[in-house]
């Protein structure tokens, strides 16, 4: 079983990029642009998200996807598997932290390929966020990308986590 941890896209990190951008014309000393963003904030925005998660009738999906990952909300590749969260797909988040409810394995992936992007969406299909897919260092780390047509797919918890303290 999978477990995923994925890092929810902050506003810390599009200001950390824009400003790494400026630091790289010299308007700034390296490190000079890390923010700090109070937890009850990166909990209100985790928060956010999950609300966004649950406004379909039903709980959202995590779909797989092998390629190369689109532009934010973009066209989709090629769809290995999907999985659905619990109709409430988390509780309160802490600290931080948002916990996802049970995940619903899918019985028998749609293709066979490698993971390399992930999209969550309402039970309506309305788009939540996307991210990369690894076996470390990424937004969604999996046991193994690998993804076999037929066989099931399954992710035993998740989490979302707020970072910049």
């Amino acid at each position: 079983m999978n477990a995923i941890h994925i890092k929810a896209p902050t506003i810390a990190d599009v200001v950390d990029e824009a400003l790494r951008q400026l630091a790289a014309c010299g308007l700034f000393g390296p490190n000079s642009y890390t923010l700090g963003i109070a937890t009850a904030v990166r909990n209100a925005m985790l928060n956010a998200i999950r609300d966004a998660m649950d406004l379909g009738a039903a709980g959202a999906f995590i779909r797989l996807y092998d390629g190369s990952r689109p532009a934010t909300g973009g066209s989709i590749t090629t769809l290995l598997a999907e999985l659905q969260c619990s109709t409430t797909s988390a509780g309160n988040a802490a600290n931080g932290v948002l916990i996802l409810n049970s995940i619903t394995q899918d019985p028998s992936a749609n293709a066979s390929g490698t993971a390399t992007w992930f999209r969550i969406v309402d039970s309506d299909g309305t788009f939540v966020t996307d991210g990369n897919c690894g076996t470390s260092g990424s937004d969604m780390n999996l046991t193994t990308t690998t993804i076999v047509i037929t066989q099931p797919v399954s992710i035993s918890s998740g989490t979302f986590t707020a970072g910049n303290a």
